[in-house]
């Protein structure tokens, strides 16, 4: 084998264990499963395997804070270097924040196992969606050391603000507080997740040097 052979095998194996460290991933999956662990705790102290309702608090805060933690592993320390690579990096970002977002909901369901139709396992994996797609873009809008504050601005107020909602608009806004069946929440939950990976994917989170 030539030495041009050896450097390019040495690049292909380094190249995706580089870009995990980069992005700190290691310690985005520890800190993912930590959240699971707490809210599995959670659970179990709100006694929520006898009353689906009680599960309301889990289902909305536990995605906000998974996506938090998503949200900070957008960071790039080296973006100017990001923007200048010869291959296209709009894969990795998507193929980064869509593995996060699926383990997160994975690694989060057996804090709502069963009825699947009130607050179950569908209600985590839309608001896993839907908080990850508003953090998503407020990484790119505001970068990534700030994007967890809009999906918790948005999240608690409406979930302090919510038991009042009544009507069909309301599944729609209300989304991170509806049961897992309501089709409204799961559109509404749906686009922000696209709008925000598609923005990810195609400009990366927004470089934390360029306020002002």
């Amino acid at each position: 084998m030539t030495t041009t052979h050896v450097a390019r095998a040495v690049t292909t194996t380094r190249g995706p264990l580089l870009y995990a460290r980069s992005r700190a991933l290691p310690l985005t999956v520890a800190a993912l499963a930590g959240t699971a662990a707490f809210a599995v705790w959670a659970a179990g102290r709100l006694d929520a395997y006898l009353d689906p309702d009680r599960r309301v608090p889990i289902v909305a805060l536990a995605p906000l804070l998974a996506s938090a933690v998503i949200g900070a592993s957008l960071y790039s320390a080296s973006d100017e270097l990001d923007r200048t690579a010869v291959r296209p990096w709009w894969p990795r970002r998507l193929a980064q924040l869509a593995a996060l977002t699926a383990l997160a909901a994975l690694l989060l369901t057996p804090a709502v196992l069963g009825h699947p139709e009130t607050f179950g396992p569908p209600a985590v994996l839309r608001n896993t969606l839907g908080c990850t797609g508003l953090t998503a873009t407020a990484a790119v809008l505001l970068g990534a050391r700030l994007s967890w504050l809009p999906a918790f601005g948005y999240v608690t107020a409406v979930y302090l603000g919510s038991t009042t909602a009544h009507g069909r608009a309301a599944t729609v806004w209300a989304w991170p507080t509806q049961p897992g069946a309501q089709p409204g929440a799961w559109a509404a939950a749906l686009t922000a997740f696209v709008v925000g990976a598609t923005l990810y994917a195609v400009r990366g989170a927004r470089p934390e040097g360029s306020r002002g």
